[in-house]
């Protein structure tokens, strides 16, 4: 069978000089593979072929790394590329490459099916990078004709110089007054370490708010933005001088030229980004804002969450929201126990056309600027997902973005369905706590029956309800320091120099706050459990608050001794949760408490009466 008609002949040629092609077909005649420091460094290079030219300088966008892993990019496909850009590299010596990223594609035919090298392609003769020089002399080594994958020539070549050395800059070496305007750029998904010659263009995704320190080394501040270009994301980081300098200027959602930072791996504990790679601003960075960006930079990306969805995410999953405000509460100021603190904060109601509410909570100045009249519509980038009482709420991060009002078709189609029946069709909320006299009810079960049903081992968590009784508690490790921030509970590292750092706020602290978490024995009648109660179930149970039993433990351990005594062996009606969770090669199955409260011997009878009746309807039969 004659495959000769399925390619866009001649149109690698016209790529590297500049034109730009609508979805041109070409045929894969071999991949390799590029090694990076993590999964989203990993980088694949491929061998095209429009029947006419061979190329082997072509690079798959990491978004597109799984269709090569499943197999679905083998020897022979054939691809349509829906969408493309072009990047320079400078190759030192051998002059400039212009590098092809394919950014969408789609598998027209695959390779099984094709079985054969369509036409006698030739390697392309260099046309230089310079978007118009085509029949430029060539000084580069021509790649080998290699038709089986894998067998790329130049691999290492390739991997040493084109994404680590040194990307031309277009004469982005000057210093603040250089204009950056009609510079050639880079995409974000090229950059490594190993360059130091590269700018991009880039949209603002979000914007923290400035942090300070102070340690024994010295005291500063700083600020980060997650900026996006059609080809990735990556988060940028400004300290103490470029802080002060470009902190006003950066605004959300506007697009900047950015060049001379310095790239380093990314540290993922505080980073959602795809991107393996963070930037640091150094004294010799420049960012100017483009004017002229147009429709040619990509909008900021949704990925939105329905409400009635959130209760089934993980705490602390960070997610995309878009509801209406159905109303909120009054600002809360109050006195931060840990720290002395003033601090503000508002709880708002979000519906969506889902049908379901959310809680979400603004703190500081979100908290007081909210405008809650006439329900404005909130779209959030990057909520993060809270778990209390079995109840899902919101909360922002410092990466978070919230808009309000913006002139999105999905806003409007929100706007328009809560007009129209939405203030009426919202009959639940996804807040809504499991704890005792909150409306929710939760299955009678034995301590057997439960391990019995398996609960825990699905994809989310199981709750059920059980009467048990205190048989011990594991008071030496009941409280530990925490972060003094109100919205952070992470645990800080005592430095022994009277600082205690908290490594999720990147800050020190000459204080912490104490914060229960109780590790409890609980039994009914057919067995025990440990059972983990967090902080204010904790101080419920136990009469005191996390900073009294923590200064307890510390200075009076027998007065702790008889604050925790106090509880054992009392009975109560445990809500529970229940979920197994994965260390390495073993698991275990985690049960936390959200719920205790004192016995009602009505509702218990009634339970056991029911019991009774239905083993007694068993045994008639």
């Amino acid at each position: 069978m004659s495959h000769n008609g399925m390619l866009t002949t001649g149109c690698i040629a016209d790529i590297m000089r500049g034109t730009e092609l609508e979805k041109p077909v070409v045929q894969i005649l071999g991949s390799k593979r590029i090694a990076g420091g993590g999964e989203q460094s990993e980088r694949y290079r491929l061998l095209i072929s429009d029947g006419q030219n061979l190329y082997s300088f072509a690079m798959l966008a990491t978004q597109l790394n799984e269709l090569h892993q499943k197999g679905e990019l083998a020897e022979y496909t054939v691809i349509r590329i829906d969408r493309y850009i072009t990047s320079v590299v400078n190759r030192n010596e051998k002059g400039e490459k212009r590098v092809l990223i394919i950014l969408d594609l789609h598998v027209v035919k695959p390779g099984p099916a094709v079985g054969e090298k369509i036409g006698n392609p030739q390697t392309l003769t260099d046309t230089g990078a310079g978007g118009g020089g085509a029949g430029a002399p060539s000084t580069a080594a021509a790649p080998a004709r290699t038709e089986s994958a894998g067998s790329v020539s130049n691999g290492s070549a390739y991997q040493n110089r084109s994404m680590g050395g040194g990307m031309h800059g277009g004469g982005a070496s000057g210093g603040d007054n250089l204009s950056l305007e009609n510079t050639l750029t880079h995409p974000i998904s090229s950059l490594s370490p190993y360059q130091n010659k590269w700018v991009i263009r880039a949209r603002v995704m979000s914007k923290s708010g400035i942090r300070t320190w102070s340690n024994a080394k010295g005291e500063g501040k700083l600020f980060s933005m997650d900026v996006m270009d059609e080809s990735g994301e990556i988060r940028v980081t400004a300290f103490k001088e470029q802080c002060d300098k470009y902190y006003e200027m950066i605004e959300v959602d506007k697009v900047y030229y950015i060049t001379k930072c310095q790239l380093k791996p990314a540290n993922k504990q505080y980073s959602t980004l795809k991107n393996d790679y963070e930037m640091t601003m150094t004294n010799d960075t420049i960012i100017q804002e483009c004017k002229d960006a147009g429709s040619s930079m990509p909008s900021i990306q949704y990925n939105f969450v329905p409400i009635s969805q959130i209760v089934n995410m993980e705490a602390n999953a960070i997610i995309d929201v878009i509801g209406i405000c159905k109303e909120a509460g009054d600002v809360m100021q109050f006195t931060a126990r840990s720290t002395g603190r003033e601090l503000k904060k508002r709880e708002v109601t979000l519906v969506d056309t889902s049908s379901a509410a959310v809680s979400l909570t603004l703190w500081g100045e979100d908290a007081q600027n909210f405008n809650a009249a006439s329900n404005p519509v909130l779209v959030i980038k990057g909520a993060r997902v809270t778990e209390f009482g079995g109840g899902k709420s919101l909360g922002l991060v410092a990466s978070s973005v919230l808009k309000t009002n913006p002139d999105t078709d999905d806003a409007h189609r929100v706007r328009g369905w809560y007009l129209s029946v939405g203030c009426d069709s919202v009959i639940n909320s996804v807040s809504t706590r499991t704890g005792a006299g909150a409306g929710y009810s939760t299955e009678w079960l034995t301590f057997h029956e439960a391990k019995e049903k398996n609960l825990g081992a699905g994809d989310k968590p199981d709750y059920f309800q059980v009467k048990a009784v205190i048989h011990n508690i594991k008071s030496a490790n009941a409280v530990y320091k925490a972060c003094p921030r109100p919205e952070c509970n992470k645990k800080v590292i005592d430095q022994d120099n009277g600082q205690y750092r908290c490594e999720k706020c990147n800050a020190d602290f000459p204080n912490f706050k104490y914060r229960l978490l109780v590790n409890m024995l609980v039994g009914d009648w057919t067995s025990n459990r440990w059972v983990t109660v967090f902080a204010d179930l904790a101080e419920e149970m136990l009469g005191k608050s996390s900073q009294d039993i923590g200064d307890a433990l510390e200075f009076n351990k027998d007065e702790a001794e008889k604050i925790f005594s106090a509880i054992n062996f009392k009975s109560y009606v445990f809500k529970l949760r229940t979920k197994v969770e994965f260390y390495g090669d073993s698991s275990r199955n985690k049960t936390t408490a959200v719920a205790a409260s004192p016995v009602n011997h009505k509702e218990y009878n009634a339970y056991l009466i029911k019991n009774i009746q239905e083993m007694t309807g068993i045994s008639k039969h």
